[in-house]
């Protein structure tokens, strides 16, 4: 990357975490409120008047400072790229945790360079947490408020001494994967069903080893291919290839990842 892309990437980086921030900001107006409206899409999935109000506000901030990027979002249209930086979001990762007061959602941001992932934001509005990374540039942690720390991988390196995480088990029976699901609980030391950006997110701060979805969106990962990897760790899909074109996704702390792939298939 570079000097030039790296300021432009850093000037979005900059507007990224502080458009999180009011994203999340907003959705914590609508979490545990006993009165929230949740509708229901085309494929069925939930979605509600905060999904629908995040995005916009992060779309109004991502085209207030960079009119020519693009943006791809869960809820609203596409809007084509005039320079080759795309922005990937999702207002709200974890949409029915969040509807049933559970604290584990995340607003998810990625930006990529002619279709390369570059960065990657996980912001935890209900636990005041965010993780985010640049190409180049590292992985960072700030919890509730405190200063940005370098966000690590776990130094474990064997399977048997791993926390393996992942979505809602069901998708792994839907699509056919329910045997590749059974033999991580077991090859592991600890398992829980700890999912969406949240998995990940413990990943990137060394606190899971093993993050794993068998049927997943561009935005719900986009975001997590640079965190993963500038934490020091390795996301692919489930043979191996390091891409967010993916519909089944892997991401663990390194050592291990061989392992777990074998294990997958």
């Amino acid at each position: 990357m570079t000097e030039h892309s790296q300021q432009e990437i850093s000037r979005r980086l900059e507007v990224a975490l502080s458009a999180s921030h009011e994203a999340g900001k907003l959705t914590l107006e609508f979490f545990r409120d006993s009165e929230l409206r949740v509708d229901r899409k085309s494929d069925d999935s939930p979605v509600t008047e905060a999904d629908r109000g995040a995005e916009i506000l992060l779309r109004e901030h991502i085209t207030a400072a960079f009119p020519e990027d693009g943006i791809l979002g869960e809820e609203f249209p596409e809007v084509p790229s005039k320079n080759g930086l795309q922005w990937i979001v999702d207002p709200i990762d974890g949409t029915k945790s969040f509807i049933h007061g559970v604290p584990l959602y995340s607003t998810l941001i990625a930006l990529t360079v002619d279709d390369r992932p570059v960065m990657g934001i996980i912001r935890l509005p209900a636990l005041d947490e965010v993780v985010y990374a640049a190409r180049g540039m590292g992985a960072w942690y700030v919890r509730q408020g405190g200063e940005s720390q370098p966000a690590r991988v776990s130094s474990v390196d064997k399977v048997s001494e791993s926390l393996f995480v992942t979505s809602e088990v069901a998708s792994f029976d839907e699509y056919g994967t329910r045997d590749a699901h059974d033999r991580l609980p077991s090859a592991c030391r600890l398992s829980r069903s700890w999912g969406d950006g949240y998995g990940y997110f413990l990943v990137a701060t060394g606190r899971a080893e093993i993050m794993v979805d068998p049927i997943i969106n561009l935005w719900d990962i986009a975001a997590m291919l640079p965190i993963i990897e500038e934490a020091g760790g390795r996301f692919t899909d489930w043979q191996g290839n390091p891409t967010i074109r993916t519909p089944q996704t892997v991401a663990t702390c390194g050592p291990i990842h061989d392992e777990v792939l074998g294990l997958l298939k």
